[in-house]
């Protein structure tokens, strides 16, 4: 019987928070199962192995992110809907580290549960940069220039490879303006 208070919740929340507070650190269900005051063994009633239980704060942490997503391009649209996205895209990420590496992977061939939840994170984005007005195969290339330009800086700023002087919020902020600028043009012939 699963120990009182031990769910697949609770344990897939507190997986994900170690990820998050050690995001360099592989998941170790004995460390989990110490954290949790259990036996590794009791995890395996809650989650499949290291590999299920990843798979599950994937899930988890994909969903999350669509959802912040979402709720900052409602309402928006253009250089304020992508200013919005791009603000919550690195909050989310700061916020949770660990987790944010699990989302920026494409979905596992047949993992319908990973394909579906991928094409909502995916459709966000699709939706902003449309709003553009980029369409067709370039709207392919735009949405991978916007994924890379926040990846990126996301990715470096986490790292801790921003250590300059000048402050990270107005690199931000230009980095953004010049990504709007770039999609207002995306698209059109050159000259």
């Amino acid at each position: 019987m699963p120990r009182a208070g031990l769910t697949t919740s609770t344990v897939v929340d507190a997986a994900a928070r170690m990820l998050d507070e050690r995001p360099g650190d592989a998941l170790n269900l004995a460390t989990l199962a110490e954290s949790l005051g259990v036996k590794a063994p009791s995890l395996y009633k809650h989650v499949d192995g290291v590999d299920g239980l990843r798979r599950r704060i994937m899930l988890r942490a994909k969903t999350g992110f669509a959802d912040a997503l979402t709720d900052a391009a409602v309402g928006t649209s253009g250089a304020d809907a992508l200013r919005a996205c791009a603000t919550a895209y690195r909050r989310w990420a700061e916020a949770h580290p660990g987790q944010y590496a699990l989302t920026v992977r494409a979905p596992l061939a047949g993992d319908v549960d990973d394909e579906e939840v991928s094409e909502r994170l995916a459709s966000i984005v699709f939706r902003v940069v449309a709003g553009f007005g980029v369409d067709g195969d370039d709207l392919v290339d735009a949405v991978r220039f916007v994924r890379a330009a926040l990846h990126g800086f996301v990715d470096l700023e986490t790292g801790g490879a921003f250590e300059l002087p000048t402050a990270t919020e107005r690199s931000f902020d230009r980095m953004v303006a010049s990504v709007a600028g770039a999609l207002a043009a995306f698209g059109r012939p050159a000259g």
